[in-house]
This record gives structure tokens, C-alpha cells and sequence, in this order.
């Protein structure tokens, strides 16, 4: 698995890169793990409701082809985008989904912090309060998007939306809950575990 740290990376360039690069992958493509974080951005998936963006206000909304409903990324988040051929790596979708809630919840238990997953709300939350969101794509057998995980950021522009589509839906962060704060160490200890996991299955 190649993990790449990209840094903050504007959202729809990036988008972009990843749908080229699953096209364009052939059956010994390596596997990746990008790991970088976003200007604000609201992000609407393909069966997303535009009633569940409140008041976005200068922030902008893109709709894109992933899973799921509306979601923000901004600075101190941590987006990880795992590009993994399931199909050779004999994954099914919810394999993938499981691993990367499993990889956070392993990750901060390190730190003391109990996370748990909840069923029918894909993601991972601490005492109700939801920690990373996960949304996905599957093309030519394929993954892109993935994972967000709420580290050191303003949590403010998530009260403009419906997270995820539930209304009062609450966030919390790895810096509140008494874990780490710095996106790159976060981000490759994370990588790590992920790796592991898919290995694993």
C-alpha cells in the first residue's frame, strides 16, 4: 500500500484525481492511502437532500459521486481516501466500510477514548457525538472517497447542515476528547492501522 500526505488540497481537484487515477488503474496497479485535509467545503452526496445544507453561507456545496448525505471538510480534519482494487483484494464494500470505522476506533482507543459504530449511521461516534464520517465509491471494482476524521478544527460550519441528513446531529474532535491535534502523525499512525486491517481480511 503507498500512503501519500498531501497537505490541504483544494476539494473538487482532487475529486477529480481520484476518479483518473481509479479509470486509469490497471490489475497491478499498487494500492493508495491519501491522506491530506480540505479548505471548507459542504459536500453533497449522489442521493443527498440540498433541504439538509440550512445556511451555508460563503462556504461552498458540491454535489460529487460518493455515498451518503451532506457533510463538511475544513482545516484540522483529516480526510483519508483509501484507492484499493476490492476486487483483488477480496473486499466486499462493507468489508471496507468496517475497516475504516474499525481503524479509528482502534486508533483512539489508544488515546483513552471509547468510539463506537452505530447501525444504519455509517461513521464512528464518542457519547452520541459523531467523531469521522464515512462515504464511499465503488467503480470497476474500485474504491474512491472514504473517510473524514474530526481532529483540530472548528466544529461551527457543521451547525449549517444536517450532518450526514440528521437533523442536530452533534461533532466532536480528537482534540477535545484528549487525543492528538497534529493531522500528519494522526494520519500515518491511522494509514497504519488501516493497512493492517485490510491486510487482515
Amino acid at each position: 500500500m503507498v500512503i501519500k500526505w498531501l497537505g490541504r488540497v483544494d476539494y473538487e481537484p482532487t475529486w477529480r484525481a481520484m476518479q483518473r487515477f481509479t479509470d486509469e488503474r490497471g490489475s497491478v496497479t499498487p494500492d493508495e492511502i491519501w491522506l491530506l485535509e480540505h479548505p471548507p467545503v459542504f459536500t453533497l452526496g449522489m442521493n443527498a437532500s440540498a433541504e439538509h445544507v440550512l445556511a451555508p453561507g460563503d462556504i461552498p456545496v458540491i454535489k460529487i459521486d460518493r455515498g451518503g448525505q451532506v457533510t463538511y471538510h475544513g482545516p484540522g480534519q483529516l480526510v483519508v481516501y483509501p484507492l484499493i482494487d476490492l476486487r483483488r483484494a477480496g473486499l466486499g464494500v462493507r468489508d471496507l466500510v468496517t475497516a475504516l470505522e474499525a481503524s479509528v476506533i482502534e486508533y483512539v482507543r489508544g488515546f483513552g477514548i471509547q468510539a463506537v459504530t452505530k447501525r444504519g449511521a455509517p461513521g464512528v461516534y464518542v457519547d452520541g457525538r459523531k467523531l469521522a464520517s464515512v462515504g464511499i465509491r465503488i467503480r470497476h471494482g474500485a474504491s474512491y472517497h472514504g473517510l473524514a476524521l474530526n481532529v483540530n478544527m472548528d466544529l461551527t460550519p457543521f451547525q449549517l447542515i444536517n450532518p450526514c441528513g440528521y437533523a442536530g446531529l452533534e461533532m466532536t474532535q480528537l482534540a477535545d476528547l484528549g487525543g492528538p491535534a497534529d493531522l500528519a502523525s494522526t494520519g500515518t499512525d491511522l494509514a497504519t492501522i488501516l493497512d493492517d486491517l485490510i491486510l487482515a481480511r
